[in-house]
């Protein structure tokens, strides 16, 4: 096929190409016409016009209707911001423990030959709880006395004795009888370790040996737990290590006893944070004068702090974009840019960190159109009392001055 041929073909295949665009694609003929193609040759094969319009003119008159609309002012809806606090209380939970507690253990080996108290009761520091097997020691008591006084006689007959008696041999029986004295403390404290007492008052608690058992100094006898104060051990995250102090109140609930509300403070504060679950060891005391609370009890503690304040927004009204989130704050009518930091996401609000105050003018719908510092148009801005228009006539009417006649 020669190539004049080729080039008709292509270009009635290009007419008909452009014929189809500008029927069936309504936008197509006014672009065209901006390019320079009559507008004779476009409304050739274009499709005819509706009743009631007039062609480009119209079409015209169509755009500048809608760049009208577009410079008209934004509408929005506005909430105004609130604050809340956060990081103001401490929940936790926590296992009781007495105050004082101990086991008791004898200080000396041997057969246990009598309980003297029972679980349960209650006894004083330095009370006998249970005694040993005593028969050697109470020889040896005996036999140490009987030393000690052989000691003190040839003492005083050596004295006496005056110069017949070596310096020499009147310093020896002294050092005699020292040793007897000391032979003779020893021999009554081992008697006197044969009675187990307790090291300090308390509640006795289940008594784990019988009479006639063989302990050593291992072996525990009770256990004794001061329960007038009960000390509360929870954890706390790192983040509240610098804020929480000794003595700073606190609350607790038994879980055992929700209906009754405690009050103690803060009794002491680890040292470090534990590694593991980043939190930091702290211990409650809370007073038990009717001893209605056992160590081992799990305990709901709330500590609470002064807190940190933050403004509140409508979820709706955080926007966001390549430099982060923002909101829209309405001032005398005109938009403003607030770049806000998210502190914590909730249902019906949203604290931020941002230069806002409480009752702030913040949109929340409405915000596509926004520009800073562009005109915006309240959408639900309270309206002006009646009150205020009634005034408003009064002042634009005309005064009557006493004494003339209206004209009517």
């Amino acid at each position: 096929m020669q190539i004049w041929k080729q080039l008709a073909l292509s270009l009635v295949l290009l007419l008909i190409g452009l014929a189809a665009w500008v029927r069936f694609v309504p936008s197509a003929g006014p672009m065209l016409v901006s390019a320079g193609v009559p507008g004779g040759v476009v409304a050739l094969v274009a499709p005819a016009a509706a009743p009631g319009e007039k062609g480009q003119g119209r079409s015209g008159q169509s755009g500048t209707q809608r760049a009208a609309a577009g410079n008209q002012t934004p509408l929005v809806v506005t909430e105004p911001a609130g604050t809340a606090l956060v990081n103001d209380r401490l929940n936790a939970i926590g296992n009781g423990e007495a105050i004082l507690s101990v086991t008791v253990t004898p200080l000396s080996t041997g057969n246990l030959i009598e309980v003297l108290v029972k679980s349960g009761d209650r006894i004083e520091q330095g009370q006998v709880i249970a005694k040993l097997d005593s028969d050697e020691q109470v020889l040896a008591v005996a036999q140490a006395k009987v030393l000690l006084d052989a000691a003190r006689d040839k003492v005083e007959r050596n004295r006496r004795l005056g110069n017949a008696v070596s310096i020499a041999t009147l310093r020896e029986a002294e050092f005699a009888e020292q040793a007897a004295e000391l032979a003779l403390k020893t021999a009554e404290l081992d008697l006197t370790r044969r009675n187990i007492t307790a090291p300090s008052k308390g509640v006795v608690g289940i008594i784990t040996v019988n009479p006639g058992d063989y302990v050593t100094t291992s072996t525990p006898i009770a256990v004794v737990d001061d329960r007038s104060q009960i000390l509360v051990d929870f954890w706390v995250p790192e983040r509240f290590a610098n804020d929480i102090k000794v003595g700073q109140e606190v609350s607790a609930v038994a879980v055992a006893q929700v209906t009754r509300q405690l009050t103690g403070a803060i009794h002491a504060i680890d040292n470090r944070i534990d590694q593991a679950s980043r939190t930091l060891r702290v211990r409650a005391r809370l007073d038990n004068p009717d001893d209605s609370l056992r160590a081992g009890m799990s305990f709901s503690v709330t500590v609470r702090f002064a807190g940190d304040s933050y403004p509140t927004v409508n979820p709706l009204a955080v926007q966001w974009s390549a430099d982060g989130s923002y909101v829209w704050r309405v001032v005398d009518s005109k938009a403003e840019r607030v770049p806000v930091t998210i502190i914590q996401r909730n249902s019906d609000k949203v604290l931020v960190d941002a230069k806002l105050q409480k009752g702030d003018l913040v949109a929340t719908e409405g915000v596509q159109r926004l520009r800073d510092g562009g005109e915006v148009k309240i959408a639900n801005a309270p309206a002006r009392p009646a009150g205020d228009q009634a005034e408003q006539k009064v002042s634009n009417a005309q005064p009557v001055v006493p004494g003339t006649e209206v004209a009517r």
